[in-house]
């Protein structure tokens, strides 16, 4: 723990409860899929890693887990508090990766599709991870911001990166891209496994979800909807 993690410790106060504080001054809302990188000043992440570490060794206590004599488990709560913080729940505390947005000179308006794209996340009813692929369909007009192809990635694995319902998920994200590229359409089909239903519950290991979210010309356009469609499925 650095010496600017330890200033923020110095009235005893966990990390946690501070930035909860600043969340409720604002009536800002921390559910388990929202972003509360605003929120987070600096040196207060190293110190949320250091709480949480912690709490994850309550945890293991709890679990009658022998964290002393077993070389397995002796660091395993920072490394599960570091997992949470810095990848699997990445997108809570981190904000948006920066984007370049350059104008549609071309005027295109055709068709655009890309994926699949390998997302993870973790059901926010179990903490379980759910894997799956994501393909976005973007009908630009002359007025549309272009992104690169990279961007699109980095954008859907900042909002998978948090505990989500895969219905949910694709809503945060069809509704960023939308915000960032203003095409006249919008689809995001995402398709995955869900380990909260086959490592645990009823153990199918065969059953995966399938979810859309369709904007403007791919709402009121049957026919762009299936070509769409049509052409992932390749």
């Amino acid at each position: 723990m650095n010496e600017q993690s330890l200033s923020y410790r110095a009235d005893h106060t966990p990390v946690s409860e501070r930035i909860r504080a600043r969340l409720m001054r604002d009536g800002a809302r921390f559910h388990a899929n929202d972003n509360i990188a605003s929120y987070i000043e600096p040196g207060e992440l190293d110190a949320l890693l250091d709480e949480v570490s912690q709490r994850m060794q309550g945890v293991l206590e709890s679990l009658v887990i022998d964290t002393v004599s077993d070389h397995n488990s002796q660091d395993t709560a920072r490394r599960v508090a570091k997992m949470y913080l810095r990848e699997v729940f990445g997108g809570r505390y981190t904000p948006a990766p920066p984007v370049t947005e350059f104008p549609n000179v071309s005027h295109l308006n055709e068709l655009m599709i890309i994926g699949p794209i390998a997302v993870r996340s973790a059901c926010s009813h179990h903490l379980c991870p759910v894997m799956g692929k994501v393909w976005i369909g973007v009908m630009p007009n002359q007025h549309s911001n272009l992104i690169g192809l990279s961007k699109y990635a980095r954008l859907a694995g900042w909002i998978m990166s948090r505990p989500q319902i895969q219905e949910e998920a694709v809503v945060q994200l069809a509704e960023l891209l939308q915000e960032k590229v203003q095409p006249d359409g919008l689809a995001v089909i995402m398709e995955a496994d869900h380990f909260c239903m086959q490592w645990r519950g009823v153990k199918d290991n065969d059953a995966r979800m399938i979810n859309s979210v369709m904007h403007g010309s791919f709402l009121k356009d049957p026919a762009l909807r299936r070509e769409f469609l049509s052409l992932i499925k390749r």
